[in-house]
């Protein structure tokens, strides 16, 4: 896409001064090139999408804008139709299909990749793919999606890749120029409103009061006050401890420091905060704010059933946003969460608990942000927080235009020291590692497009290899570099008169000649490497003598006489005058003045000898020699640590997975060599993280002869995953025992064959969303299906419209069930589900 005139025109129409960084990224994309930006939160990388977007649009292509997250496509949609018109944007998440052939599309990522796969005509006359949040790419569930649109999207097409802060740009910049061709990198690290990283405790010796410091100096150290109080908070009567959130937030009020994020890593602590802050004596609100606040709340759930804000909460909810706090998090429901980012971008409400989740890209700054911990359980156990993941926290500190600067706040914590917090704050990001891995999907989407050669060059291209190809052949340069010092320097160690290697094993000071002890005493002027010094000092601790030296200038050094030049001389003696004082100036300076007036004998004689005036031991460059055999050892050391990193490189991991994926595949009959079985092309529709099982279960009929409600809950069975470590639900419905079952029995055939070639097994599936999908499709409402606290509102419309994306996949990809996807389909998309699509 060259559109060099565009890209000024958008840039000369901007009513503000672009900055820097935003201008170098644009003519990049003018140009035609793929660009990669990365800056902090908040620094305006949006400019460079949306001049991307304006340049392809005036030149007459389309433009796609990937998030992922529906959340912030959802955002993005409303943005952009708010500048180009309803008719121009369009949105496509899987769940949700408006406008898909407008010349603006936002989708997620793997809307995108699934394009790709199938070829769709969507992709043609496409201008420019802006890939957002790229560096999602590490995320270990989701990340393959990014390199897999990286690697598969026609090359013609470039990319706009935003980031925030990585800590390896480079690399990940020439992996997509090697695959892709001209990409420039664009830097910007200062962020827009300056960060101050405060440290907040509970102080027992201040009667209890909140304490609040910058937890660095102003040379980026380490605050010492609060170290020094760390530490004696260790002893028996503990001085700090975990500040309350209500006084954390009445300390932010105090120092005018609203509105604020609390981030916080669980959902019903968000809840808590929340109602603890709307409860409290703190006043957030005014009585005009609560006015306006009910107004927006109104308008915005407007569409919903009285019923379905009954077991939604909506009073007590109502209540906390007019007092000014709210949680947000994914177990709300859209019109909710959204609700409360208006509510929060236009100053109402002052406090939002949320999870980590609002990190992601959703336009939500705030004066302050407080992190309640700097560990979060991630399921398996907790886990600290990443330096990357701190910053993208802390990103959403300090509204441009409206702060000077933001601030963060860090809680104390009995539980992690303070040096590892400054190490978490203090480090900024972290690299961006693949996570790249073929799916079974993947496999037949490859085998159905490419030659064989060529897909596994593409699957060689992963970043995963490219990286690990970078640190190879670091590691090869590397060792070859060695390997020429390693021969430079036994070259200079071998000496004319002996094997050195022999003579010296470094492991000890070779025992060599013996030292002339009865000469080296007090008085003894020594001569070594063409200086000459005054013996002021001996001590016999040990069996090598402390000696200490004065030189011409009254300087003093010592060594031991093990490390004494094997060359070193007896020049004569000089009568040290009483009491010897080596420690005092004026002594040292007196005897100087003895050495600089010394006449030396007229034979110096050596302070070692030897038997054989020959041997090795006798060569005046002995201890050269010893110091060259030193460093060909420690050069051979290095040698084998490069060679045993470089045989732990091993082979490509990417392409091994995909031969032992191809072979499940051949043995269950999708594949026949390089060609698609039938079953193998009904496999290329299924996106789904239970892929094979779910097409093993569609073939052998287990599925077959169902009632919509039925054949809804069984899908459920390969979209839902129970939250937490809780252990699935075991369904009421008498129904799907024998479904289960069967796909059980499926599911642990696929697992031996899969343990045969040398792949882990995958997930289980899940019945925990059986009974409840079963009875909304049934057409029960949400007050009958829900059972207390067993599914939370916002839970219940991800899930089912997950649920909802791959029973369009079944609609389309499988002609034998189409009718029942179909009806399933009609019967889940109503009420909150139908109106939580755009959320």
């Amino acid at each position: 896409m060259q559109a060099q005139e565009p890209i000024k025109r958008y840039l000369a129409d901007l009513p503000f001064d672009p900055d820097p960084f935003q201008v170098e990224a644009l003519l990049s994309v003018g140009e035609g090139r793929s660009v990669v930006v990365t800056a902090p939160t908040g620094a305006g990388k949006t400019v460079v999408a949306e001049g991307s977007i304006a340049a392809a649009v005036a030149t007459g292509q389309r433009a796609f804008y990937t998030t992922p997250i529906k959340a912030l496509s959802n955002q993005k949609f409303a943005d952009l139709r708010s500048v180009y018109g309803e008719d121009s944007v369009g949105l496509l998440t899987g769940d949700n299909v408006v406008n898909g052939d407008a010349p603006i599309v936002v989708m997620t990522t793997e809307v995108l990749r699934n394009m790709i796969y199938e070829g769709s005509h969507a992709l043609a006359g496409l201008g420019v793919v802006i890939l957002d949040e790229v560096h999602y790419l590490a995320d270990r569930s989701r990340g393959s999606v990014w390199e897999e649109v990286i690697i598969h999207l026609p090359r013609a097409v470039p990319l706009v890749c935003l980031s925030a802060t990585i800590a390896n740009p480079e690399e990940f910049t020439n992996w997509i120029r090697e695959r892709r061709g001209d990409t420039d990198l664009v830097v910007e690290h200062t962020r827009p409103v300056p960060l101050t990283t405060m440290f907040m405790w509970r102080d027992r010796y201040e009667g209890g009061a909140s304490v609040m410091l910058p937890m660095f100096t102003r040379d980026g150290r380490p605050n010492p006050t609060i170290s020094k109080m760390m530490q004696s908070s260790k002893s028996r009567h503990r001085r700090l401890s975990i500040p309350r959130r209500t006084d954390v937030v009445e300390h932010l009020a105090s120092e005018g420091l609203l509105p604020v994020i609390y981030f916080l890593f669980s959902r019903q602590g968000c809840d808590q905060t929340a109602q603890q802050i709307a409860h409290s004596s703190l006043r957030l609100t005014t009585a005009d704010e609560r006015s306006e606040i009910h107004e927006i709340v109104e308008r915005r759930v407007g569409h919903l059933s009285e019923e379905d804000l009954t077991v939604l909460g909506y009073q007590g909810w109502l209540e906390n946003l007019k007092r000014g706090a709210a949680a947000h998090h994914a177990g709300l429901v859209p019109a909710f969460k959204e609700t409360v980012e208006e509510l929060f971008l236009k100053g109402l409400v002052k406090l939002v608990a949320a999870t980590e989740t609002l990190a992601l890209g959703i336009n939500m700054p705030a004066r302050t942000v407080v992190l309640d911990s700097l560990s979060k359980y991630t399921g398996d156990g907790h886990e600290l927080l990443q330096p990357s993941d701190f910053t993208q926290l802390t990103g959403r500190a300090g509204r441009r235009g409206i702060d000077t600067e933001g601030t963060a706040v860090v809680l104390y914590s009995p539980y992690v020291p303070f040096d590892r917090a400054t190490g978490i704050a203090g480090a900024g990001s972290n690299p961006l590692r693949s996570s790249f891995s073929p799916t079974y999907n993947m496999a037949v989407n490859l085998i159905a497009r490419y030659s064989e050669a060529d897909a596994t060059e593409l699957l060689a291209a992963s970043f995963a290899n490219f990286a690990r190809d970078t640190r190879t052949d670091q590691l090869a340069e590397n060792l070859r570099e060695r390997q020429g010092d390693l021969a430079t320097f036994r070259s200079a160690a071998e000496c004319e008169r002996g094997d050195i290697w022999e003579f010296y094993d470094g492991s000890s000071h070779p025992a060599g000649p013996a030292l002339d002890r009865q000469s080296l005493k007090p008085g003894a002027v020594v001569s070594f490497g063409s200086r000459t010094f005054l013996l002021a000092n001996r001590s016999w601790g040990g069996g090598h003598p402390k000696l200490e030296f004065i030189d011409e200038t009254g300087r003093k050094s010592s060594m031991r006489s093990r490390d004494l030049p094997r060359s070193a001389e007896l020049a004569g003696f000089l009568a040290l005058p009483k009491p010897v004082r080596v420690s005092d100036a004026a002594y040292r300076s007196e005897l100087a003045v003895m050495l600089e007036t010394f006449i030396p004998d007229d034979e110096p004689r050596p302070l070692f000898f030897a038997a054989d005036e020959k041997d090795i031991a006798t060569c005046p460059e002995l201890d050269k020699h010893i110091a060259w055999a030193d460093r060909a050892r420690r050069a051979q050391r290095e040698i084998d640590r490069l060679e045993r990193r470089l045989a732990r490189t091993g082979p490509d991991d990417v392409v091994v997975r995909f031969a032992a994926l191809r072979r499940v595949l051949e043995e269950m009959g999708y594949v026949d060599g390089w060609n698609l079985t039938d079953r193998g092309r009904t496999l290329r529709t299924v996106y789904n993280e239970l892929d094979l099982l779910l097409a093993e279960a569609m073939r052998t009929g287990v599925l077959d002869a169902l009632e919509p409600p039925e054949f809804a809950a069984a899908m459920s069975l390969f979209t839902f995953e129970t939250r937490g470590a809780d252990a699935p639900l075991r369904p009421q419905a008498a129904f799907i025992h024998p479904i289960l079952e069967r796909v059980e029995t499926l599911h642990n055939s696929i697992i031996d064959i899969e343990q045969t070639h040398g792949l882990d097994e995958q997930r289980q599936v899940d019945p925990g969303f059986v009974d409840v999908i079963h009875g909304w499709t049934s057409g029960h409402e949400l007050d009958e299906i829900f059972d207390d606290d067993d599914v939370r509102a916002g839970d219940f419309v991800r899930a089912t419209r997950q649920l909802l994306d791959l029973l369009r996949q079944v609609r389309d990809g499988f002609a034998a069930h189409r009718q029942v996807a179909s009806d399933a389909i009609r019967a889940i998309d109503r009420g909150i589900v139908e109106v939580g699509g755009l959320g």
